[in-house]
């Protein structure tokens, strides 16, 4: 049976000892291992103070990204075998906190999430029922709703590292998502917060953004239609 070395991080800012990565040996028997079946493996049976998070192991969740072999993924959605080597390297989220190992602290992520206010604000009066939505309106929403706010994207994004007040491409893909909203009713709100010191026009196009995405999700792609919305706006003649 075969072994594969995973070369896994570690660090405890409370031990006083300095980031170390720590090798393991993993048994490679079934093709269908995946990076967090290893991490269940040393954590079960050869280092059980590893601290990782997982939950869904259905790529739903968004708990286990982490960075492995050079790219963020998801550790349940990334098959050893399609990594290709038989040393494996893996390392917490980039641009947060480290809390243990592999555990990084969100709060500047949701922080920043909840600035562009993620729910639907239809105005004032209240409707009585149901905002009713026409097809074309719901297709337009495809490919903004499905984000599971892995943060992926943000430790990717070469800006979030700055630190500073940029929302970063997680949150501003959300922003899209309302400002596109034919329910909503603060497009013209949307549009002044995403217009800030820490909005899209700190976005450098990098576009790293999209390709970590583990649900093929643009979030480059969602910064561009807001600062053409802003354009419009400028010019007059913005519209949903």
């Amino acid at each position: 049976m075969a072994n594969l070395t995973f070369r896994v991080f570690r660090f405890d800012p409370d031990s006083g000892e300095k980031p170390r990565f720590q090798d393991f040996r993993v048994p490679s028997d079934r093709k269908s291992l995946t990076v967090l079946d290893g991490l269940f493996h040393i954590q079960g049976r050869l280092d059980g103070s590893l601290a990782f998070r997982s939950s869904c192991r259905a790529a739903v969740c968004g708990s286990c990204a982490m960075h492995i072999n050079g790219k963020f993924r998801l550790a349940c959605k990334t098959l050893v075998a399609s990594l290709g080597r038989r040393v494996i390297t893996i390392r917490p989220l980039a641009h947060l906190p480290i809390l243990r190992d592999l555990v990084v602290d969100l709060a500047p992520l949701w922080e920043k999430y909840e600035l562009i206010k993620p729910y639907l604000m239809p105005g004032k009066p209240p409707p009585a029922a149901e905002i009713p939505q026409t097809p074309h309106d719901r297709d337009r929403l495809d490919g903004f709703y499905d984000c599971i706010l892995c943060a992926c994207c943000h430790a990717s994004c070469p800006m979030t590292g700055t630190g500073g007040k940029y929302l970063g491409p997680a949150a501003l893909l959300q922003a899209a998502r309302f400002v596109l909203d034919s329910r909503d009713g603060a497009f013209e709100e949307r549009l002044a917060l995403v217009n800030s010191d820490g909005g899209v026009w700190r976005c450098h196009t990098v576009a790293n953004c999209q390709e970590v995405c583990p649900k093929s999700l643009d979030p480059t792609g969602a910064i561009a239609i807001l600062k053409t919305r802003l354009l419009k706006q400028k010019l007059g003649s913005a519209a949903k």
